[in-house]
C-alpha cells in the first residue's frame, strides 16, 4: 500500500502489481481533449454550452489524452483515472471514483480503451447511474517508482439522466422527455375555476451560466452549510436533491432565491406578476451575493423551481390547483366564519395555487409510489423544521395514504379537503351552516405534453368528486370521526350570477329566498361584497346592503335583484383577485338563518400580438401590438413591455401617455431575431388602472 502522491492528495490504493511492471521514467505531462461538443450533443446538453463538458450519469463519454514526450508511450494498463466531486472526495462516501481502462461496468465508475497510438490515448469513461451529480475534477494517476503522479485533466458537470433506464429519474417517453426536461418555454395557469387564465413563462434552464447557478443553490443550502461532505454524498438521490431545491427556492429560513410577499407595497423589489421568466430571477440572486430576490408568489416559486429541476435533469412540470385549500388544523377540514351581517371573518381557500410535479422513483418507499411527486416551494408550513413541501407521491395523495413521506396530509387537504362554513351570532355562538365536500381541488391543470393545450390531471389526485371511493378515502384519511353532515333546512337562500364579468362591467345578482314551510316568514336580508386576494384573504369591503322585512310566503320563493356597480370595486382590483358575494337571510322570529356564497372573477382585457412578415434569422421583423381600453375613462402611464429570448435583447418598453376611454391603440415593435427555431414574443401591459395584462405570439424563426 502507498500513500505518497506527488502534486496530489493521498489515497489508499494497492499499486503493488503496477509498480512491479513500471520502470523509472522521468516525469511527463498529460493533456486532455474532453471533446465537449461531441459529448454534450450525445448527452443532450449542447444547448447549455459546447465549451465545457456537461454530461449525464449512466451514459459513456469519450476523451483523448496526450503525453508531451515523444519517447514516452502511454501504457493504459498502468494508469488510473479519478473523478472527484464535493468537499473532501472519498471512495467511502462515493464522491470519488477510481478506475482503470479494462471494460465498462454499469455498476461503478469504469472505462475502456478506444484506441492507443503511443503518445495519444482515446478512452471511453462511464459514470454509474447512481453517481452523485455536481461539479467533478477528472485526473490521471501514473505510478512511477513507488510514487503516484497525479495529473489534472479537466473539469466536468454531471447531471441526472432521464434517458438512462437505471437512473431513478428515467422517463420512458421521448415526447415527455422533450417536454419535461428540454423544453424551455412553458404555460402557467391562474385565475379562478370559473375563469382559467394562462400566462407564458420562459424557464430558460439552458441559458448561459444557469447550470452553475443551480449547482450553487445546492451549495448554499442549510444541509450543505452544516455538513458539506454528507450533503454531497446524498446528491445521487433525486428525492434528496429535489427537497433541497424546494427549500432553497424560498428564503423563509435560508439564503434562498426568492422572498415572498402577498400584499402592497412591493417597495424594494418587483411586483410578483411582472416576472415572465426564471432567468432574470436566478441571475439576480447569483450576482447579488445570494440575497433573496424580491418578490415572488406561488407561481413564481414553482416556475423557478421547475427551471432548476429541469436543469439538473429531473423531469418536472408546473401544476395549478384551483380552489386550493390550506389546512391550518391538520384535520383535513377548512373552516370559514361569517358574521351576522354577511361579512367573512376568515378563509383558507386560495383561488388557485401553483406547485411542481417531478418524475422519479421512490426507492425509499414501498412499491407503488414511483412517478410524479408534488414539490411545493411556496413557504406555507414547515416540513421537518424547514419551509419546504414534498416530494409527495401523487399516487399516495389520491389514495389518502397519510404516513408516506413527505407531507401527504397537507397536499391531500389542498385538493380534497372539506370546507365547513360557520355563522357567528351576536351572542358569540357558532352555527354550522354548510359542509362542502366538492369545492376544493378543481381543474388541476398543467401544460399539455408537446402542445399548448391545458391538460386536466384532477383524476391523478383524487377519484371522481362525490363518488363512493372518493368519500371513503376522505373518511379513512381523516384524523377524527366522520364529519357530522348538516341536514337541509326548510329556509334557504340561493344566488344566481355570472361567475365572470369583463373588466368595466357591473355585477348582477339574483337572490332567491326559499320558504319550504307552510308558515309565512319575514326576514332581514344582508348582502356583502368583498374583494379577496387570490390566497382567499379579504382585503376590501366594496358594498354592504341590508333590507328589512322581506316577506316570503309559505312554500314560495321571493326574488331580490342586486347590482354591484363596477365603480364600487374597479379601483381596488389587483391581480388574481376575486369578488366574494355573501347573502345572509335571517328570520328574526325563529332565529333561523340561511346563507349563500358566490365568487365572481373580473376578466382582464387582452393584448393582441400580430407578426408582420416572415421571421428570418438576422433579418428585421415587426410585431403589431393592439390593446383596447374597456373602461369609460382614460388610462394613463401606459407601458408595454416586450421581450423574447432569441428575438429581443433584454426587454423593450413602449410608453404611451394616455389611451382614451373605449378606444384602441396600435403600436409596432421592430426587432432582429438572433436565434432560429420556435420562439415566443411576450408582451406585458401596465397602466394606472390595470396591471399585468398579457399577450404572446409563437414565432418560428427560419434560417436563410
Amino acid at each position: 500500500m502507498t500513500k505518497h502522491i506527488k502534486k496530489g492528495r493521498a489515497v489508499n490504493v494497492d499499486f503493488s502489481e503496477v509498480f512491479n511492471k513500471v520502470p523509472h521514467v522521468a516525469e511527463v505531462k498529460y493533456t486532455a481533449d474532453l471533446h465537449c461538443e461531441e459529448n454534450n450533443q450525445q448527452h443532450r446538453t449542447d444547448e447549455i454550452t459546447t465549451k465545457r463538458l456537461i454530461i449525464r450519469r449512466g451514459q459513456t463519454f469519450q476523451i483523448s489524452v496526450q503525453v508531451d514526450r515523444d519517447e514516452y508511450i502511454i501504457d493504459h494498463n498502468n494508469i488510473l483515472f479519478t473523478a472527484e466531486t464535493g468537499s473532501k472526495p472519498s471512495e467511502v462516501f462515493q464522491t470519488k471514483g477510481m478506475f482503470q481502462l479494462r471494460s465498462i461496468d454499469r455498476r461503478r465508475w469504469s472505462g475502456a480503451v478506444v484506441s492507443s497510438t503511443g503518445t495519444t490515448l482515446v478512452l471511453t469513461a462511464f459514470p454509474p447511474p447512481n453517481a452523485k451529480i455536481g461539479r467533478y475534477t477528472l485526473s490521471l494517476l501514473n505510478p512511477l517508482e513507488h510514487q503516484i503522479l497525479k495529473y489534472r485533466l479537466g473539469e466536468f458537470i454531471l447531471l441526472f439522466n432521464p434517458w438512462c433506464r437505471e437512473d431513478e429519474v428515467f422517463l420512458d417517453s421521448e415526447e415527455r422527455r422533450q417536454e419535461y426536461v428540454l423544453n424551455e418555454d412553458g404555460i402557467i395557469y391562474n385565475g379562478t375555476c370559473h375563469q382559467i387564465n394562462i400566462r407564458s413563462w420562459y424557464f430558460g434552464q439552458f441559458e448561459e451560466n444557469i447550470v452553475d447557478i443551480c449547482l450553487m443553490i445546492l451549495d448554499k443550502s442549510i444541509k450543505y452549510q452544516k455538513n458539506p461532505r454528507e450533503d454531497c454524498m446524498r446528491r445521487n438521490d433525486p428525492v434528496y436533491v429535489s427537497r433541497v431545491v424546494t427549500a432553497m427556492i424560498n428564503s423563509a429560513d435560508d439564503r434562498g432565491v426568492l422572498a415572498g410577499k402577498w400584499s402592497e407595497p412591493y417597495t424594494g423589489g418587483e411586483y410578483p406578476w411582472s416576472w415572465n421568466g426564471s432567468v432574470a430571477i436566478l441571475r439576480q440572486w447569483y450576482k447579488g451575493g445570494y440575497q433573496p430576490v424580491r418578490y415572488g408568489q406561488c407561481w413564481v416559486f414553482a416556475a423557478v423551481a421547475c427551471t432548476v429541476l429541469r436543469c439538473l435533469g429531473i423531469p418536472s412540470r408546473v401544476v395549478t390547483n384551483y380552489n386550493s385549500a390550506h389546512d391550518m388544523n391538520c384535520n383535513l377540514l377548512i373552516e370559514e366564519e361569517i358574521d351576522e351581517y354577511g361579512r367573512m371573518l376568515g378563509e383558507h381557500v386560495w383561488n388557485f395555487h401553483v406547485w411542481v410535479e417531478s418524475w422519479m422513483a421512490r426507492n425509499d418507499l414501498k412499491p407503488g409510489y414511483n412517478g410524479w411527486q408534488v414539490l411545493d416551494p411556496t413557504p406555507q408550513e414547515k416540513s421537518e423544521g424547514i419551509y419546504c413541501c414534498g416530494p409527495a407521491p401523487v399516487n399516495a395523495i389520491k389514495e389518502g395514504v397519510m404516513e408516506v413521506k413527505y407531507d401527504i396530509p397537507f397536499v391531500f387537504a389542498e385538493v380534497n379537503g372539506d370546507v365547513v362554513t360557520w355563522t357567528r351570532c351576536r351572542d358569540g355562538k357558532k352555527v354550522k351552516r354548510s359542509v362542502e365536500s366538492q369545492r376544493v381541488g378543481k381543474y388541476v391543470s398543467t401544460k399539455g405534453c408537446g402542445n399548448n393545450d391545458r391538460e386536466d390531471i384532477t383524476s391523478n389526485y383524487k377519484h371522481p368528486e362525490g363518488s363512493q371511493k372518493e368519500r371513503a378515502i376522505f373518511i379513512e384519511a381523516q384524523f377524527r370521526n366522520q364529519l357530522e353532515r348538516v341536514q337541509e333546512e326548510k329556509f334557504n337562500v340561493h344566488m344566481k350570477i355570472d361567475n365572470s364579468v369583463n373588466h368595466g362591467s357591473d355585477i348582477d345578482a339574483i337572490v332567491n329566498i326559499s320558504n319550504r314551510s307552510l308558515e309565512r316568514r319575514v326576514c332581514n336580508l344582508h348582502f356583502n361584497a368583498q374583494i379577496l386576494k387570490y390566497t382567499g384573504r379579504p382585503v376590501k369591503q366594496v358594498m354592504a346592503l341590508s333590507m328589512n322585512d322581506v316577506v316570503v310566503e309559505g312554500n314560495e320563493v321571493t326574488t331580490v335583484p342586486i347590482k354591484v356597480p363596477f365603480r364600487k370595486f374597479g379601483n381596488y382590483l389587483e391581480n388574481h383577485q376575486l369578488i366574494k358575494l355573501i347573502v345572509l337571510a335571517a328570520d328574526e322570529r325563529t332565529n333561523d338563518n340561511a346563507l349563500a356564497v358566490e365568487h365572481v372573477t373580473v376578466v382582464k382585457p387582452s393584448v393582441t400580438v400580430n407578426i408582420l412578415g416572415n421571421a428570418i434569422l438576422k433579418r428585421e421583423l415587426a410585431a403589431e401590438i393592439i390593446f383596447h381600453n374597456p373602461l369609460s375613462e382614460p388610462l394613463f402611464d401606459c407601458v408595454f413591455t416586450v421581450e423574447g429570448v432569441g428575438l429581443i435583447d433584454g426587454m423593450r418598453k413602449i410608453r404611451v401617455p394616455e389611451i382614451k376611454a373605449n378606444r384602441s391603440i396600435r403600436s409596432v415593435c421592430q426587432f432582429i431575431p438572433s436565434k432560429a427555431g420556435l420562439r415566443k414574443l411576450m408582451v406585458d401591459f401596465d397602466c394606472n388602472k390595470i396591471k399585468d395584462v398579457k399577450g404572446f405570439k409563437n414565432i418560428t424563426v427560419q434560417c436563410l
